[in-house]
Protein backbone atom coordinates (compact mmCIF):
# COMPACT_ATOMS: atom_id res chain seq x y z
CA UNK A 1 0.00 0.00 0.00
CA UNK A 2 2.54 2.38 0.64
CA UNK A 3 4.27 1.98 -2.51
CA UNK A 4 1.51 2.10 -4.18
CA UNK A 5 1.10 5.55 -2.54
CA UNK A 6 4.77 6.83 -3.08
CA UNK A 7 4.28 5.88 -7.06
CA UNK A 8 0.89 7.50 -7.28
CA UNK A 9 2.66 10.64 -5.50
CA UNK A 10 6.10 10.72 -7.91
CA UNK A 11 3.67 10.54 -10.59
CA UNK A 12 1.87 13.60 -9.86
CA UNK A 13 4.99 14.88 -9.35
CA UNK A 14 6.77 13.96 -12.93
CA UNK A 15 2.93 15.41 -14.11
CA UNK A 16 3.34 18.58 -12.12
CA UNK A 17 6.89 19.91 -12.87
CA UNK A 18 5.70 18.46 -16.60
CA UNK A 19 3.54 21.06 -16.51
CA UNK A 20 5.16 23.83 -14.83
CA UNK A 21 8.25 23.20 -16.70
CA UNK A 22 5.35 23.59 -20.13
CA UNK A 23 4.03 26.41 -18.63
CA UNK A 24 7.69 28.63 -18.20
CA UNK A 25 8.61 27.39 -21.58
CA UNK A 26 5.41 29.11 -22.87
CA UNK A 27 5.85 31.94 -20.78
CA UNK A 28 9.55 32.30 -22.37
CA UNK A 29 8.54 32.13 -25.40
CA UNK A 30 5.65 34.91 -25.09
CA UNK A 31 7.94 37.26 -23.43
CA UNK A 32 10.76 37.27 -26.36
CA UNK A 33 7.98 37.27 -28.72
CA UNK A 34 6.68 40.90 -26.93
CA UNK A 35 10.56 42.19 -26.45
CA UNK A 36 11.21 41.03 -30.12
CA UNK A 37 7.71 43.19 -31.05
CA UNK A 38 8.79 45.93 -29.15
CA UNK A 39 12.42 46.27 -30.65
CA UNK A 40 10.85 45.74 -34.30
CA UNK A 41 8.38 48.86 -33.23
CA UNK A 42 10.54 50.66 -31.63
CA UNK A 43 12.90 50.21 -35.46
CA UNK A 44 9.80 51.23 -37.07
CA UNK A 45 8.81 54.22 -35.51
CA UNK A 46 10.14 57.80 -36.53
CA UNK A 47 13.57 58.60 -34.94
CA UNK A 48 12.68 60.69 -31.56
CA UNK A 49 15.25 62.63 -31.28
CA UNK A 50 17.77 64.20 -34.11
CA UNK A 51 21.26 65.58 -34.64
CA UNK A 52 22.53 67.58 -37.40
CA UNK A 53 25.67 67.87 -38.66
CA UNK A 54 25.72 69.53 -42.04
CA UNK A 55 23.77 73.18 -42.24
CA UNK A 56 21.57 72.13 -45.00
CA UNK A 57 20.12 69.49 -42.94
CA UNK A 58 19.95 70.88 -40.14
CA UNK A 59 17.34 73.36 -42.15
CA UNK A 60 15.84 70.99 -43.33
CA UNK A 61 15.19 69.71 -40.29
CA UNK A 62 14.04 72.82 -38.79
CA UNK A 63 11.97 73.27 -42.29
CA UNK A 64 10.00 69.88 -41.28
CA UNK A 65 9.70 70.92 -37.57
CA UNK A 66 11.62 67.60 -36.64
CA UNK A 67 12.43 66.85 -33.19
CA UNK A 68 16.27 68.58 -32.86
CA UNK A 69 18.26 68.22 -29.52
CA UNK A 70 21.63 69.17 -31.29
CA UNK A 71 23.49 70.62 -34.58
CA UNK A 72 27.29 71.50 -35.53
CA UNK A 73 28.53 75.49 -34.70
CA UNK A 74 25.05 76.80 -34.23
CA UNK A 75 26.36 80.07 -33.02
CA UNK A 76 28.13 80.88 -36.44
CA UNK A 77 24.36 79.23 -37.93
CA UNK A 78 22.74 82.17 -36.43
CA UNK A 79 25.13 84.87 -37.55
CA UNK A 80 25.58 83.32 -41.14
CA UNK A 81 22.35 81.56 -42.08
CA UNK A 82 19.52 83.04 -39.62
CA UNK A 83 16.74 81.30 -40.91
CA UNK A 84 15.32 79.62 -39.96
CA UNK A 85 15.31 80.14 -36.18
CA UNK A 86 16.57 77.85 -33.68
CA UNK A 87 14.46 76.50 -31.43
CA UNK A 88 15.43 76.77 -27.45
CA UNK A 89 17.02 73.75 -26.42
CA UNK A 90 18.78 72.63 -29.01
CA UNK A 91 21.98 71.76 -27.79
CA UNK A 92 25.78 73.18 -29.59
CA UNK A 93 27.91 70.11 -30.97
CA UNK A 94 31.10 72.63 -31.43
CA UNK A 95 32.80 73.04 -34.53
CA UNK A 96 31.60 71.09 -37.59
CA UNK A 97 35.60 70.61 -37.93
CA UNK A 98 36.27 69.51 -34.48
CA UNK A 99 32.68 67.98 -32.94
CA UNK A 100 32.46 67.15 -29.42
CA UNK A 101 31.49 63.72 -29.74
CA UNK A 102 31.23 63.36 -26.18
CA UNK A 103 28.28 65.86 -26.11
CA UNK A 104 26.62 64.02 -28.99
CA UNK A 105 26.93 61.08 -27.17
CA UNK A 106 25.01 62.44 -24.05
CA UNK A 107 22.30 63.79 -26.21
CA UNK A 108 20.90 60.17 -27.11
CA UNK A 109 20.22 60.66 -30.68
CA UNK A 110 17.81 58.21 -32.66
CA UNK A 111 19.91 59.63 -35.53
CA UNK A 112 22.41 61.57 -37.09
CA UNK A 113 21.91 63.58 -40.53
CA UNK A 114 25.26 64.45 -42.15
CA UNK A 115 26.26 65.33 -46.14
CA UNK A 116 28.68 63.13 -48.41
CA UNK A 117 31.12 66.30 -47.37
CA UNK A 118 31.17 64.73 -43.87
CA UNK A 119 31.10 60.68 -45.02
CA UNK A 120 34.69 60.64 -42.95
CA UNK A 121 33.29 60.63 -40.00
CA UNK A 122 30.21 58.64 -40.33
CA UNK A 123 32.30 55.63 -39.06
CA UNK A 124 32.68 57.62 -35.40
CA UNK A 125 28.80 58.85 -35.78
CA UNK A 126 27.71 55.44 -36.43
CA UNK A 127 29.05 53.87 -32.99
CA UNK A 128 26.44 56.86 -31.39
CA UNK A 129 23.48 56.41 -33.95
CA UNK A 130 22.57 55.69 -36.83
CA UNK A 131 23.37 57.92 -39.48
CA UNK A 132 21.36 59.32 -42.67
CA UNK A 133 23.63 60.98 -45.22
CA UNK A 134 21.87 63.30 -47.84
CA UNK A 135 23.20 65.45 -51.31
CA UNK A 136 22.22 68.28 -52.07
CA UNK A 137 25.54 69.68 -53.65
CA UNK A 138 26.49 67.48 -56.48
CA UNK A 139 28.27 68.27 -60.08
CA UNK A 140 25.77 68.10 -62.97
CA UNK A 141 22.52 68.46 -60.48
CA UNK A 142 20.13 71.64 -59.91
CA UNK A 143 20.57 72.37 -55.80
CA UNK A 144 16.98 73.76 -55.93
CA UNK A 145 15.65 70.66 -57.05
CA UNK A 146 18.28 68.13 -54.89
CA UNK A 147 16.75 70.20 -51.55
CA UNK A 148 13.35 69.20 -52.58
CA UNK A 149 14.08 65.50 -53.07
CA UNK A 150 15.84 65.58 -49.65
CA UNK A 151 12.92 67.84 -48.29
CA UNK A 152 10.70 64.85 -49.46
CA UNK A 153 13.23 61.81 -48.22
CA UNK A 154 13.75 63.22 -45.01
CA UNK A 155 10.04 63.92 -44.30
CA UNK A 156 9.29 60.22 -45.36
CA UNK A 157 12.23 58.95 -43.23
CA UNK A 158 10.48 60.80 -39.78
CA UNK A 159 7.33 60.40 -40.79
CA UNK A 160 6.74 64.05 -41.89
CA UNK A 161 5.27 63.81 -45.49
CA UNK A 162 2.76 66.59 -44.80
CA UNK A 163 5.17 68.80 -43.46
CA UNK A 164 8.03 67.93 -46.22
CA UNK A 165 5.10 68.81 -49.29
CA UNK A 166 4.20 72.28 -47.27
CA UNK A 167 7.74 73.30 -46.78
CA UNK A 168 8.64 72.62 -50.71
CA UNK A 169 5.15 74.10 -51.45
CA UNK A 170 6.01 77.45 -49.44
CA UNK A 171 9.43 77.49 -50.94
CA UNK A 172 8.14 77.11 -54.49
CA UNK A 173 5.26 79.96 -53.97
CA UNK A 174 7.72 82.18 -52.40
CA UNK A 175 10.03 81.78 -55.49
CA UNK A 176 6.99 82.37 -57.71
CA UNK A 177 5.94 85.35 -56.02
CA UNK A 178 9.51 86.91 -56.07
CA UNK A 179 9.89 86.14 -60.06
CA UNK A 180 6.32 88.15 -60.32
CA UNK A 181 8.26 91.40 -58.70
CA UNK A 182 11.09 90.75 -60.96
CA UNK A 183 9.46 90.43 -64.09
CA UNK A 184 10.55 93.81 -65.15
CA UNK A 185 13.96 92.87 -64.91
CA UNK A 186 13.18 89.45 -66.88
CA UNK A 187 17.05 88.52 -68.29
CA UNK A 188 19.22 91.00 -66.74
CA UNK A 189 22.37 89.25 -65.96
CA UNK A 190 23.23 88.87 -62.04
CA UNK A 191 26.85 88.56 -60.60
CA UNK A 192 25.89 86.95 -57.07
CA UNK A 193 29.55 87.34 -55.10
CA UNK A 194 30.45 87.29 -51.89
CA UNK A 195 33.72 89.78 -51.10
CA UNK A 196 37.09 88.62 -49.19
CA UNK A 197 38.46 92.05 -49.45
CA UNK A 198 38.38 94.90 -51.51
CA UNK A 199 40.06 93.56 -54.69
CA UNK A 200 38.68 90.05 -54.66
CA UNK A 201 35.76 87.79 -54.53
CA UNK A 202 34.49 84.86 -55.04
CA UNK A 203 31.94 84.39 -57.48
CA UNK A 204 28.84 81.73 -57.63
CA UNK A 205 27.68 80.15 -60.82
CA UNK A 206 24.65 78.06 -62.08
CA UNK A 207 25.70 74.82 -60.20
CA UNK A 208 25.29 77.11 -56.49
CA UNK A 209 21.57 77.61 -54.90
CA UNK A 210 22.34 81.40 -55.29
CA UNK A 211 22.81 80.88 -59.20
CA UNK A 212 19.71 78.85 -59.26
CA UNK A 213 17.48 81.09 -57.58
CA UNK A 214 18.37 83.77 -59.32
CA UNK A 215 17.95 81.72 -62.76
CA UNK A 216 13.93 80.66 -61.58
CA UNK A 217 13.72 84.81 -60.45
CA UNK A 218 13.82 84.76 -64.22
CA UNK A 219 17.64 86.58 -63.73
CA UNK A 220 20.28 85.97 -66.23
CA UNK A 221 23.46 84.99 -64.99
CA UNK A 222 26.53 87.13 -65.51
CA UNK A 223 29.03 84.63 -64.50
CA UNK A 224 29.67 81.68 -67.15
CA UNK A 225 33.08 80.49 -66.01
CA UNK A 226 33.16 76.71 -64.36
CA UNK A 227 32.44 76.92 -60.60
CA UNK A 228 33.18 73.95 -58.14
CA UNK A 229 30.65 73.40 -55.50
CA UNK A 230 29.20 76.45 -56.30
CA UNK A 231 31.55 79.35 -56.50
CA UNK A 232 34.56 80.13 -58.69
CA UNK A 233 37.49 80.50 -55.35
CA UNK A 234 39.17 83.67 -56.22
CA UNK A 235 38.21 86.19 -58.61
CA UNK A 236 39.71 89.97 -58.57
CA UNK A 237 37.87 93.35 -58.84
CA UNK A 238 39.04 93.70 -62.42
CA UNK A 239 37.25 90.98 -63.42
CA UNK A 240 33.66 93.01 -63.23
CA UNK A 241 34.95 95.46 -66.44
CA UNK A 242 33.83 92.48 -68.66
CA UNK A 243 30.66 92.20 -66.93
CA UNK A 244 29.36 95.99 -67.63
CA UNK A 245 25.59 94.96 -67.74
CA UNK A 246 25.39 92.64 -65.05
CA UNK A 247 23.49 93.55 -61.35
CA UNK A 248 26.15 92.91 -58.64
CA UNK A 249 24.64 91.09 -55.64
CA UNK A 250 27.13 90.80 -52.61
CA UNK A 251 25.79 87.64 -50.09
CA UNK A 252 26.98 88.12 -46.42
CA UNK A 253 28.55 87.31 -44.49
CA UNK A 254 31.39 89.98 -45.70
CA UNK A 255 34.16 91.17 -43.63
CA UNK A 256 32.83 94.95 -42.26
CA UNK A 257 36.61 96.32 -43.34
CA UNK A 258 36.35 94.90 -47.09
CA UNK A 259 32.75 96.80 -47.77
CA UNK A 260 34.19 100.06 -46.44
CA UNK A 261 37.05 99.76 -48.59
CA UNK A 262 35.42 98.68 -51.55
CA UNK A 263 33.54 101.70 -51.06
CA UNK A 264 36.46 103.69 -51.33
CA UNK A 265 38.84 102.16 -53.64
CA UNK A 266 39.06 104.07 -57.28
CA UNK A 267 39.42 100.93 -59.03
CA UNK A 268 36.40 99.36 -57.33
CA UNK A 269 34.16 102.20 -58.10
CA UNK A 270 36.00 102.51 -61.95
CA UNK A 271 34.25 99.07 -62.96
CA UNK A 272 30.89 99.66 -65.32
CA UNK A 273 28.88 97.74 -62.81
CA UNK A 274 29.75 100.15 -59.98
CA UNK A 275 29.64 103.03 -61.61
CA UNK A 276 26.44 102.63 -63.01
CA UNK A 277 24.94 102.07 -59.50
CA UNK A 278 24.15 98.55 -59.86
CA UNK A 279 25.81 97.39 -56.59
CA UNK A 280 23.70 95.51 -53.81
CA UNK A 281 24.62 94.09 -50.36
CA UNK A 282 22.40 91.65 -49.36
CA UNK A 283 22.70 90.17 -45.49
CA UNK A 284 23.83 86.96 -44.92
CA UNK A 285 22.37 83.48 -46.34
CA UNK A 286 23.96 80.14 -46.20
CA UNK A 287 25.66 79.70 -49.30
CA UNK A 288 25.40 75.58 -48.73
CA UNK A 289 21.83 75.60 -47.69
CA UNK A 290 18.72 73.89 -48.61
CA UNK A 291 15.14 75.04 -49.25
CA UNK A 292 15.11 77.77 -46.24
CA UNK A 293 18.30 79.29 -47.34
CA UNK A 294 16.96 79.39 -51.37
CA UNK A 295 13.77 81.08 -49.79
CA UNK A 296 15.52 83.65 -47.80
CA UNK A 297 18.14 84.40 -51.07
CA UNK A 298 14.91 84.81 -53.26
CA UNK A 299 13.27 87.38 -50.71
CA UNK A 300 16.40 88.95 -50.49
CA UNK A 301 17.50 89.36 -53.63
CA UNK A 302 14.15 90.44 -54.84
CA UNK A 303 14.02 93.29 -52.53
CA UNK A 304 17.35 94.53 -53.82
CA UNK A 305 16.96 94.54 -57.25
CA UNK A 306 13.26 96.03 -57.19
CA UNK A 307 14.75 99.09 -56.03
CA UNK A 308 16.74 99.39 -59.12
CA UNK A 309 15.67 101.49 -62.30
CA UNK A 310 14.45 99.27 -64.64
CA UNK A 311 15.99 100.57 -67.79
Amino acid sequence: MIDERAAAETSAARKTDGTTRRGLLLAGAAAFACVQAASAARSAAPPARLAAIDWAMLETALALQAPLVGAAELVLFREAAIEPPMPDGVADLGLRGTLSYERLLSLKPDLILISPWYEARAPILTRIAPVASYAIYQSGRSPYEAAVEVTRALGARLGREREAERAISEAEAEIAACRARLAPFAGRPALVINLGDARHFRAFGADSMFGDVAMRLGLGLAWAAPTRFGAYPTVGVEALADLPDAIVANVGPTPPSALEEARTSPLWRAMPPIKAGRFLSLPPVNPYGALPAARRFARLLADAVSTLPHA
